[in-house]
């Protein structure tokens, strides 16, 4: 169960808690599609539409790692998995918890009302909010439940649960697996670690990324004195897990990582693009596009 205090502060911070261990919260991009027009990289990159994307964990304050850089407050942080509560609810419950947080921009004179009325009836089913979703040991039948609904998913894992990538039944539209070290040294000065093999398991999930039928994606949280550095290292875990993209993107300084790491570990643009170009030089990838506001650059195969 969910602590009396951690559900405050995640209330508090723009959370609504669905059943006994899901949450859902109004991405920034949302509100900003909504607001003024703009969108999220995923839009221009991937065609997810930002007001109709639906972001939510199955698995709030469950996770393996507890990493420096993380926007979310760790002291809950639990290892293990939770009594799982039936997928189909918690879909439900989502949506439903989604529409009733955007029910305040209806009014708003800058909000299109067309655009509202998409944006309560999501496409797109971000599962990444907070947590590592496949603890959840029925995340299979979750992607099923969103897929029935024509949803299309995003699935973002730490990698640490090779057995459960492994036996998904059911694919996500899109696969992310978080790259956030070069080599083991460095993972467990990152990524912090709450169980003894971690780096051994990101590197299963690795080699076992290249089967998946989806679209596939290496995400690099990339922090400055930290572990911005050794791209080539970075490489060779890559090309092993042959993805269909590469997004080396910036640490941005928000939320509970303010408490963690200093403003200056937040890497510039200019960063990320000489780290984008010496990953394109060491894994043959080509750089794409970039977008300045997520400070995040597209690598994509030639």
């Amino acid at each position: 169960m969910i602590p009396q205090e951690a559900k405050q502060r995640f209330f508090k911070a723009g959370y609504r808690i669905v059943g006994n261990h899901s949450a859902v919260e109004v991405c920034h991009w949302t509100k900003e599609s909504l607001r003024k027009g703009r969108v999220c990289f995923k839009e221009k990159w991937y065609g997810i539409k930002s007001h109709r994307c639906l972001e939510m964990t199955p698995s709030l304050i469950w996770c393996t790692q507890k990493c420096k850089f993380c926007w979310r407050p760790l002291e809950f942080t639990a290892l293990g998995e939770p009594k799982p509560d039936d997928p189909k609810e918690i879909v439900e419950g989502c949506v439903e918890a989604r529409r009733l947080l955007l029910t305040g921009f209806k009014g708003y004179s800058k909000v299109d009302k067309k655009k509202w009325e998409e944006a309560i009836k999501p496409t797109n089913a971000a599962i990444s909010l907070a947590g590592e979703p496949t603890l959840y040991p029925r995340i299979s039948e979750l992607i099923e439940e969103f897929h029935k609904r024509s949803m299309t998913t995003f699935l973002v894992t730490n990698g640490t649960m090779p057995n459960r990538l492994a036996s998904l039944e059911e694919e996500p539209t899109q696969l992310y697996i978080s790259l956030c070290a070069p080599d083991e040294k460095t993972y467990f000065e990152v990524n912090n670690p709450l169980i003894p093999d971690g780096w051994k398991r990101l590197n299963e999930s690795l080699e076992l990324m290249k089967s998946f039928d989806c679209k596939k994606v290496i995400r690099l949280t990339l922090v400055k004195g930290l572990n911005l550095k050794e791209p080539e290292k970075y490489a060779k875990l890559i090309l092993k897990a042959e993805p269909d993209f590469i997004e080396p993107k910036a640490f941005m300084w928000v939320g509970e990582s303010q408490k963690r790491l200093p403003k200056e570990a937040m890497p510039s643009m200019e960063d990320i693009r000489k780290f984008a170009k010496e990953l394109s030089l060491h894994t043959g990838y080509e750089i794409k596009d970039e977008d300045l506001a997520s400070r995040v650059i597209l690598l994509t195969k030639k």
